[in-house]
Formats: structure tokens, C-alpha cells, sequence
């Protein structure tokens, strides 16, 4: 399914610092030793199906705090067109952009026949390690969140 290998459960979460919301940059070594990082890859902005799996995971938001955990979504759209599709949803958490596609790569989520991510989601412990990961088999297929609130829950 992708150019690199899969992150395993256990690895060390790569690091990256993308561009969010109003071209601020946000990174997942900021939030080391502080808070749980659910990172949720997503193929498109303005897709059908992407417009879909984001506005779950905003219902979720509440649980995902009170788990001393914060969300972030990843797609290779500009950090303009991700500002503009959250508003669009009314999302609380930052869609940040991986333009040049590197933290997709990294993470072992590019399809590089189509040139975007797969979607995927992803928890990230306070010790910057990988403790869950549900990679959809096809960007059609939406991950579910409970396996992401009982792997924050396994954190608790």
C-alpha cells in the first residue's frame, strides 16, 4: 500500500512540524512529557468521505480530553485549504499540512500513486512512542474511534 514500511506499536512516533491553522507551525515534540497525540491522517481535504471522518472525531473531543489527550489532523493540502475545510466543519483540533509529503512518508502513510496519505489514526504516548494504529485498507474505509479511547483509556 505505501512507499515505507508501517510505524509498529512501540516504535518512537517520527517527529514533524507542519504548518496549521493561520501558517503557525505545530510539532509533536511540543507536546512530549505533556499530553497523549492522536494524529489522524487524512487523504483530501473537502472529500466526501474526509468530511465524514473528521466531524466524528470532533464528537469525540470531549473523551479525548478528559484522556489527556489532543487531536491532530495531517493531509498533504495546504495549510490554507485545511484552515478553510475545518472552519467548513466546525472542527476544534488544527489540520496541519505535510505539503511536501514527508511526514506521510515518514509515517509510512503516502500512496505515492496518488500522492496523498492513506487515512489512518494513530496515538502517540507522553513518551513520544506509538501505542495504537488502525490504517484503513482502502481511503474509501473510515478507522473507528474506539479503539483510539480504549488505547488512551490502556494510557490512563
Amino acid at each position: 500500500m505505501t512507499a515505507t514500511a508501517l510505524l509498529e506499536v512501540g516504535q518512537t512516533a517520527p517527529e514533524f512540524r507542519l504548518r496549521g491553522p493561520g501558517g503557525q507551525f505545530v510539532s509533536l515534540s511540543e507536546y512530549r512529557g505533556k499530553k497523549h497525540v492522536v494524529v489522524v491522517f487524512f487523504p483530501l481535504a473537502f472529500s466526501p468521505t474526509c468530511s465524514h471522518q473528521l466531524p466524528d472525531i470532533q464528537k469525540e473531543m470531549r473523551r479525548f480530553e478528559t484522556l489527556d489527550a489532543v487531536v491532530l489532523g495531517i493531509s498533504v493540502d495546504s495549510h490554507y485549504a485545511n484552515e478553510a475545510f475545518a472552519r467548513s466543519l466546525g472542527l476544534s483540533f488544527p489540520l496541519l499540512s505535510d505539503f511536501d509529503h514527508a511526514t506521510s512518508q515518514a509515517w509510512g502513510m503516502l500512496l505515492p500513486q496518488y500522492r496523498y496519505s492513506a487515512r489512518g489514526i494513530f496515538v502517540v504516548d507522553k513518551q513520544g512512542r506509538l501505542a495504537y494504529r488502525d490504517v484503513a485498507p482502502t481511503p474509501a474505509d473510515i478507522p473507528g474511534n474506539a479503539g483510539v479511547i480504549a488505547a488512551l483509556e490502556r494510557l490512563a
